[in-house]
This record gives C-alpha cells, sequence and structure tokens, in this order.
C-alpha cells in the first residue's frame, strides 16, 4: 500500500512538471554532467560533519541523559527535584535559540569567569544537541527503568546488592533493551536537528545546500537532494536500529 502511494505520488509530481510552464534546473545536480558531479560532490561532503556531530552529540546525551534519570529513581526528594528542574528548563527552550545561547553566549560567560574558552561552530552544534536531547534522554530511561518489575530490584537487594550494583546488574540492562527503540528515534532527532548547525557556520549537508543555492539559484532542485540526503542517511539508521534489536533481544517478534 506505502509503495502504490509512493509510486502515484511519483506520477503525479512528474506529470505535473511535464505538464508546467515552469523551466525546471535538474541539470545543477545532474550527475551525468560535469557540473552537476561537482555540485552532488559539494552537497555530499557535508554528510561526514552531519554523521560526526550526530554520533558525538548522540553518545554524550546517552551518558548525560543516564546521569540525570538516576537521580529521579532516589528516595531523596531534593535529588528528585533537582531531576524534575533540569528535565523542564531544557525540554522548555527551543534548539534554536539555545544553539545561539551556547555559540554567542557561553563564550562571553566564560570570559566573565577570566577563563578564554572559544567556542567554535562544531562544538557549539554537539554542546546544544547533546544537552538538549539529554533531557528527552532522560525521560526514556526513566520510563525504561519504572517499565523492570519493583520485585526485581527487591531480589537484588536481598542477594546484597547495593542500589548502584542493583542498576548496574539487573535493571539497567533490561530497561536498555526496552528503551531501545525510542532511543534510536532520539539520534534520528538529532541527525535532523543538526540541519540547524547551518546558522551558525557549520559547514555541514543544509549549509552546503544554502551555499549551492546562493550560486545556482535552483533551490527546489538542490533542496530536494538535500531531502534525499537525510531520507537516506534515516533509512541507514532505522536498518542498523532494527539489527541491533534483533541481537539484543528488543524485538519481540523474535
Amino acid at each position: 500500500m506505502k509503495r502504490t502511494f509512493v509510486a502515484l505520488s511519483l506520477l503525479l509530481v512528474l506529470s505535473s512538471c511535464a505538464s508546467s510552464n515552469v523551466t525546471w534546473g535538474w541539470y545543477v545536480i545532474d550527475p551525468t554532467t560535469k557540473g552537476g558531479w561537482i555540485n552532488v560532490k559539494f552537497l555530499i561532503s557535508g554528510m561526514g560533519q552531519t554523521i560526526l556531530i550526530s554520533v558525538i552529540a548522540a553518545s554524550i546525551s546517552i551518558v548525560l541523559g543516564l546521569v540525570v534519570a538516576l537521580p529521579g529513581q532516589s528516595s531523596r526528594r531534593w535529588l528528585r527535584i533537582i531531576n524534575r528542574i533540569y528535565v523542564e528548563f531544557v525540554r522548555a527552550i527551543p534548539l534554536l535559540p539555545m544553539l545561539f545561547w551556547v555559540f554567542y553566549g557561553l563564550p562571553i560567560v566564560f570570559k566573565s569567569m577570566g577563563l578564554n574558552i572559544p567556542i567554535d561552530p562544531f562544538w557549539g552544534a554537539i554542546i546544544t544537541l547533546a544537552i538538549s536531547d539529554s533531557a528527552f534522554t532522560a525521560e526514556i530511561y526513566r520510563s525504561g527503568i519504572q517499565s523492570i518489575a519493583k520485585g526485581q530490584k527487591e531480589a537484588a537487594q536481598t542477594v546484597g546488592l547495593n542500589y548502584a550494583q542493583t542498576m548496574r546488574y539487573v535493571i539497567l540492562p533490561q530497561a536498555i533493551r526496552r528503551i531501545l527503540p525510542p532511543l534510536a528515534n532520539q539520534f534520528i532527532y538529532i541527525v535532523k536537528m543538526s540541519a540547524f548547525a547551518s546558522v551558525i557556520g557549520m559547514q555541514e549537508l543544509t549549509r552546503r545546500a544554502n551555499e549551492l543555492v546562493v550560486t545556482e539559484y535552483r533551490p527546489l532542485e538542490i533542496y530536494t537532494l538535500l531531502i534525499v540526503e537525510y531520507l537516506i542517511l534515516v533509512l541507514i539508521i532505522s536498518a542498523g536500529v532494527r539489527w541491533l534489536e534483533r541481537r539484543m533481544g528488543s524485538d519481540e517478534r523474535q
């Protein structure tokens, strides 16, 4: 059904292109021509930066999210309050204003403290994506941990395991298998949100597309290829996650 819908949609687009008086400029991304191939290579060259930013930011977010989530499971009220304040505060801030604050504002904060720490676009994007995503990741951890039966925690304590050992050997291994799909969704979210790094000069996919539009004046064709690039990345990530789910036993169909 989905394939039929996609095929009909493509047929509709192609027929509208053929009957329209608009002059299409697909030659700008035609790999069979010299100029088109140069443009395609220019666009694809930004994919490495997009992947690198996303992987580093996601790795930091996974660790930071766990650090934020664990106090929320504590019996101490003040730790739960810290967890809730962080999650609600970070989730309330849109990504773009946070990116501007990190890139332009954080160096000023460092300078006021007597520290000369510049933040380039690469690390500005990583810090912003990691912090922004960590609040959502913390909530994913919380739901995964709370989905584990309380009896398992009590049984672990019965055999002499302390809180840290219970989390490490009993609760987290099971919780991670359950939260793998939503964690994958967050990684896809980071890949897509990395496009905002273009506004601070990061030479990733979207920045390359914007620069090419300025020189070629063919936004429809160039941004179409940009969408295809992101689509390919997301499909590859989705396939990798499904494989990992099968390996870890997260796929209930197995």
